[in-house]
Parts: C-alpha cells; structure tokens; sequence
C-alpha cells in the first residue's frame, strides 16, 4: 500500500470525503441528489485535469454498489470496449445491476469506437461515464451525447487546495510520521494550477527529497526542487495551460518563431493535435477576424484535416496554419462587438423586436402592423435602403467599431456611405 504514490492513497471513496465540486456534489445538488436515488443515467463530466473526474466515477459506482470497468482512450479500441459490453450481456442472467463503464479521456475515442458504445448505451446494459478535458459538443458523437446528461467540473479553489494539502499532511499513512511545517504555501498551488493530483505530486517530491523526518515547506525550496525535478511532477515535462497560453500569445503577438517553438513543445510533449487545431480556429475568429477573413477560413480547414490525417503529419499543417495566423494582421473587432451585444442584452432583457421586420405569416398578423412598412434592400440602389433594425430603447447603441487595418478600413467606407449619420 505504501508504495502507491500520494494521490492514489488519499483518493476519496465517499461523497463526504470528496473535495470541491460542491455545485455538483454538495449537499442538495443536483448530481449529489441523482446519486442518492440510486438511479444514475449516463453522464459526461467535463473539467480540467486532477479535479476529481476519475474519483467521482468510482464513488459512483461504489456507493451504487455497481460493477465498474475502467477504459483508457488512450490505450483502448473497439475490441476493448466489446468484450465490455459482452460481460455487461452475461451479467444480465444474474439479476446484476447493469454495470458502469468508465471512460477516461472520452474526446480521444474515434467515431468508430464511439458508435461500438452507442448500442450497449441505448439499451441500458451500461451505463456510462465519460471524462474529458475537452468540450464535449466537439468531440462527442451527436447521438451519444443527448444520450448523456454533462456535468462540467470547475477547477478547484485555493480553499480546496488547501484542505488536500491539510489532509495528505495529518492523515497520509506515510506523511503524518514526518513532521511537516508548511510555512509557505504559495508556489505549491502556483506549480499545481488547480489540478489536485499535481498539487499531492509536487508535495510528495519535495518530501522525499528532504532526509529529515521535520520538512519545512517554503516557496523557494518547492521551486528549486522541482526545478530539478520538473517531468517528475508534470506530464512530459510539459506545463500545458502556460504553454498553450505562451503559443496563443505569441501568435496574438504577431511573432511566428516563437509560436512555432511552442506548437513545437506541445507536439513534443505529446498534446493532442486536435486540441491544438481548435485553438487556432478560435483564434482565427477572436484575434486575426475581419483584419483577415480568410484566416478563419484556413483555420477550419486546418481543424478538418487534423481530424482526417493525424500524427505525425499533421504538424505541418498546424504549423502552416500558426504561421499563417502569425503573420496576418490583427483585429479583434467581432470579439468586442458581440462581448458588447451580450453585456447589453443582459442588462436590457427581452426588448421587443420592431413591428416593421417582424415575419408575418398570417392576416392577423399583417393586420397587426407585423412586416409594415419594411423596406426590401434589394428592391433599392445599391442593395441599401436606411432604416432601424435596433429595438427603439437602444436604437443609438453601437457594437461594431472596425479597427485600423486595410480589410476593416473597406468596411468603414461602405459602412459611412450607407450610414453616414452614425459614422
């Protein structure tokens, strides 16, 4: 037992000792509730790493008193999957309550193995519990994902933290022999990013580097060691929220070298090519926009031919479109403009539509005002006849700024010649 590391002896096996999640889990939420019924439909939980997907599935599971099977999209294949779901069928003689198939990394399972589940599924001879770090609405087959109710998992608070921290020092089988003073605490949740395993990771190589049973723990002595020991605690070596963010901003930066270093270290490190393409689509639409149209463009045929060629060549793809992305110009105008819409939206609740461009199917409606006085552009000069589109209590409000670059300043000419009171 004591050769397990420090996160797997500390793993939770109840619901009350169960850390973070309280909008899930908490007393009186809404998967707490579903659990204590006993009866629990298939579910996806969706969050980032070591927030406590994997453990919440085994509590599940343990508290249902269900049969659990673990499969690893990483590792696992469709054969995999069905020799599952044949001992799934043969428990099914034996009055067994059907068995919960556990499913880690579930965005990472192919079209095909993801239909070799949607049977077992829709049949109830499983029910599933998929993990992933990634949204689902992208990566999750349509007609299992509205077989799956999801449950998104948010990243643990420094209060959270700082109880696991608390726990694994006074209650570890191994830790509480040691006198272990944490003095301070800060670079332990900095190195760890909110993800609970890596937190137990980074404080089991600091004690174990330390000789003497009394550790005191303090933010340059947590650096230094893990500087010596960086793969030891992270996967890869890799730093994945500070390396995407690197790559994102380089890109944003306009600075191709650097962005292609850290597309480089991601592939490297061995992320997920897909995840990589989605956040140059996104990208495209956020930072480069209508200062290059076409960028969004290159972006989404990037995302598709990733999905369609994969590793190892689906590198030069993503490097030509970060490259691409790098050296274009730079607008976040779209960004601005629909963050500026939904704040005021908020603010302003359901403002009705004007009478004028309301759709009037019926006589009733015509006779009503509905579609009165619309004016058809096409049926003026230049495709263009002046009228408001705006509810009448926001009718001067403005979203849409173009921003100084040769595309967007196109569309500031035709924007002045067919609004030249507004702009």
């Amino acid at each position: 037992m004591s050769s397990q590391p420090l996160a797997e002896r500390l793993r939770p096996k109840s619901l009350d000792d169960y850390i973070g999640q309280d909008h899930l889990v908490g007393k009186g939420a809404v998967l707490r509730k579903m659990i204590e019924s006993g009866n629990i439909s298939s579910i996806i939980l969706w969050g980032p790493p070591g927030v406590g997907k994997t453990t919440l599935a085994k509590i599940i599971a343990n508290t249902l008193d269900r049969p659990f099977y673990i499969l690893s999209a990483i590792s696992s294949g469709v054969k995999d999957v069905r020799e599952v779901i044949d001992k799934a069928q043969k428990q099914q003689f034996f009055n067994r309550p059907n068995p919960i198939l556990f499913i880690d990394e579930i965005h990472r399972f192919s079209k095909a193995q993801q239909d070799s589940l949607l049977g077992a599924v829709e049949q109830g001879l499983v029910t599933l519990i998929g993990a992933t770090t990634e949204n689902p609405s992208f990566e999750v087959i349509s007609p299992l994902l509205s077989r799956c109710q999801v449950y998104v998992l948010k990243s643990l608070e420094k209060e959270d933290l700082l109880k696991i921290l608390e726990l694994a020092i006074n209650k570890d089988s191994r830790l509480k022999h040691k006198e272990i003073v944490l003095e301070e605490y800060e670079a332990l949740l900095r190195f760890s990013g909110g993800d609970a395993r890596k937190l137990l990771n980074v404080l089991e190589l600091v004690v174990n580097a330390e000789e003497s049973d009394r550790i005191v723990i303090t933010n340059d002595m947590v650096t230094d060691r893990l500087q010596n020991n960086l793969a030891t605690y992270d996967k890869n070596g890799e730093m994945h929220y500070d390396i995407i963010s690197a790559f994102i901003k380089s890109i944003r930066g306009s600075d191709p070298d650097a962005a292609v270093y850290w597309l480089a270290r991601m592939i490297e490190g061995g992320e997920d090519p897909k995840f990589i393409a989605r956040r140059l689509l996104i990208l495209a639409a956020e930072d480069v926009g209508l200062a290059n149209p076409n960028a969004l463009l290159l972006a989404q045929s990037t995302f598709d031919a990733v999905h369609q060629i994969g590793p190892p060549e689906s590198r030069i793809i993503l490097s030509e479109c970060t490259i691409y992305l790098a050296t274009s110009p730079k607008s976040n105008s779209a960004y601005e403009a629909i963050g500026k819409a939904q704040e005021l939206v908020r603010r302003t609740g359901n403002l009705p539509v004007p009478l004028h461009i309301r759709n009037a199917p019926t006589k009733l409606m015509k006779d009503l005002g509905y579609g009165k006085d619309y004016k058809y552009a096409h049926a003026y000069d230049g495709n263009f006849a002046e009228q408001e589109f705006l509810p009448k209590k926001i009718k001067k409000e403005r979203f849409y700024t173009p921003q100084n670059n040769a595309s967007e300043l196109k569309i500031l000419e035709r924007l002045k010649a067919w609004w030249s009171k507004r702009y």
